[in-house]
């Protein structure tokens, strides 16, 4: 097994961050796949309430720390990718929980690398969750 089918078998919830509740756009089409492969979604977008009549939070930082998160999937700008990293490891002091973070095909940065792989996190860089998923089935 790799690194990114050990992941995703071990996953049961993901945290999109920055999932659009435009069905034009990747991010959304993404989210939509992983809720129909049977994940549960956690939507991270500021500007929503509700995506796909599931709430959606500003950041990670405001999802109960009851929930648990075992991926942090990074649809954002390479330059918040490290934001979205620092954002995670805030979330760990308070939950102990060490989710991957698993970063879109051409969102990655070497700043998010290094603090993630730092802090002992699995870091899958610019892959395609969906893609990568289907592929294992």
């Amino acid at each position: 097994m790799s690194i990114l089918t050990d992941t995703l078998a071990s996953a049961r919830t993901i945290a999109v961050v920055g999932f659009s509740p435009d069905p034009s756009r990747t991010s959304y089409a993404i989210g939509h796949y992983l809720i129909e492969a049977g994940f549960t979604v956690i939507p991270i977008n500021p500007n929503e309430s509700t995506i796909e009549g599931m709430t959606s939070y500003p950041d990670l930082q405001s999802v109960p720390d009851t929930v648990h998160i075992d991926i942090v999937n990074v649809f954002r700008k390479p330059k918040y990718a490290a934001d979205v990293v620092r954002d995670t490891l805030a979330r760990i002091v308070r939950t102990g929980e060490k989710p991957a973070i698993w970063t879109q095909i051409g969102v990655s940065s070497q700043e998010a690398e290094k603090l993630a792989t730092e802090a002992g996190l699995v870091y899958i860089a610019n892959r395609c969750i969906m893609v990568e998923h289907a592929r294992g089935k």
